[in-house]
């Protein structure tokens, strides 16, 4: 990524200039009324991900009401709002967006617009954007404020380097990231290639049949179990897995609590290696989650997650915790949502009434180690993506 010349370590700044904000950039304040308008694509913040330069999703103009911004092709949307999410993202096409969003427009007499982007995320920005927010609940940024702030940039000659390097490293990022995306595909067609078969009548899951006999998840199950409902406190030794610790059939452990221990009863609720943990109540499209849980410590789970304990002989808990999170499964259990709500739930008796198909346990594991392999090569190119963002966050705080 780096490129030979470029001493990032100690870069001479002498000929550097200062710039106020507004002469890097420009505040793209074109009005844009969704209810009469010919664009068709709508970026709110809950579109742009968290340090990412890419926006991977949108709504339309029936998602919202009120005056909104326009945008172009190539301009940045930066979130005003809560800026600490760290979210500015390059528009792919024209479209509007929240008006709790800036939309930023480099100037190129100033710096190169290849580089922006990636001078809209560094540390020095972002921090003094945070700094300028105003309010406690919801701290958002004033232009009037942003647009005084000073900021060193590079000669253009500089920029052109540093800009080729940054943008090197973010394409072999976006080809990691097509690389597991092609992974995940394949398992989930591995997976969907065993169990089902295209149906022209209506089944249990849709115009898919199952391959396979189709049994109730109760009877396959030895334990179904609702987590402790003891109060979470910081002193104890015992850490206790929430929703957060759930994520789309793998186990989190970076954000744990633990219990004030009392008695002998967390014994009832430690878990084992093989245990399937399901998330039960979440927002609307996030209750559902389930993951495999394959620690050997001691762990215990709160009351918002239930525990199946398989029947092994019967049920594999992998096949089991796959199944849960492919796109078949995940349709199902959410069938049980209750509607209407902003917290939802699923309660353990629509669990025990799940439908799902069942191999045999041969069969079973056969599959997942067949699904276990594609797993681990996601793993080592989601360990590549990550130390290539790390590396890319390194050069923009050492270029900025």
């Amino acid at each position: 990524m780096g490129k030979q010349g470029i001493d990032l370590n100690n870069l001479d700044k002498s000929n550097w200039k200062t710039y106020r904000f507004d002469e890097i950039a420009q505040n793209i304040s074109e009005r844009v009324d969704p209810n009469n308008t010919d664009l068709t694509v709508y970026i709110g913040l809950e579109h742009i991900d968290s340090e990412s330069l890419h926006i991977k999703r949108h709504g339309t103009p029936d998602d919202v009401n009120g005056t909104k911004l326009k945008f172009y092709k190539g301009d940045i949307i930066f979130g005003r709002r809560r800026a600490y999410q760290r979210k500015a993202g390059i528009a792919t096409t024209d479209g509007f967006c929240s008006a709790h969003a800036l939309v930023l427009r480099a100037n190129p007499d100033v710096i190169n617009p290849e580089l922006f982007p990636f001078f809209l995320h560094s540390d020095l920005f972002m921090n003094r954007a945070v700094d300028i927010s105003v309010g406690s609940l919801s701290p958002t940024i004033n232009w009037g404020a942003l647009k005084h702030q000073e900021f060193l940039v590079p000669p253009m000659e500089q920029q052109v380097e540093f800009s080729e390097m940054l943008l090197s490293g973010e394409d072999l990022t976006q080809k990691l990231f097509f690389v597991r995306k092609k992974l995940n595909s394949t398992k989930d067609a591995l997976f969907k290639e065993a169990i089902y078969e295209f149906s022209e009548e209506l089944t249990d899951f849709g115009h898919l049949a199952s391959k396979h006999p189709v049994v109730k998840l109760g009877s396959a199950l030895d334990i179904l179990q609702y987590g402790i409902s003891e109060s979470l406190g910081e002193i104890g030794e015992t850490p206790v897995l929430r929703m957060n610790n759930v994520q789309d059939g793998y186990l989190d452990i970076n954000d744990l609590k633990y219990y004030s221990e009392n008695g002998n009863k967390i014994n009832n609720f430690i878990l084992n290696s093989g245990d399937v943990l399901f998330n039960r109540t979440n927002s609307f499209d996030l209750v559902g989650k389930t993951c495999l849980f394959h620690e050997e410590e001691r762990y215990s789970f709160a009351s918002y997650l239930i525990r199946l304990v398989t029947k092994k002989h019967h049920l594999d808990p992998d096949y089991l915790n796959f199944y849960m999170n492919s796109k078949v499964g995940l349709a199902k259990i959410r069938k049980y949502r209750t509607p209407g709500v902003s917290q939802s739930n699923i309660n353990a008796q629509s669990l025990r009434n799940l439908v799902l198909p069942l191999p045999g346990i041969d069969f079973q594991k056969e599959l997942m180690g067949k699904v276990r392999k594609i797993r681990e090569n996601e793993i080592r190119i989601t360990a590549n993506i990550v130390d290539t963002e790390n590396l890319q966050r390194t050069i923009i705080s050492q270029v900025f």
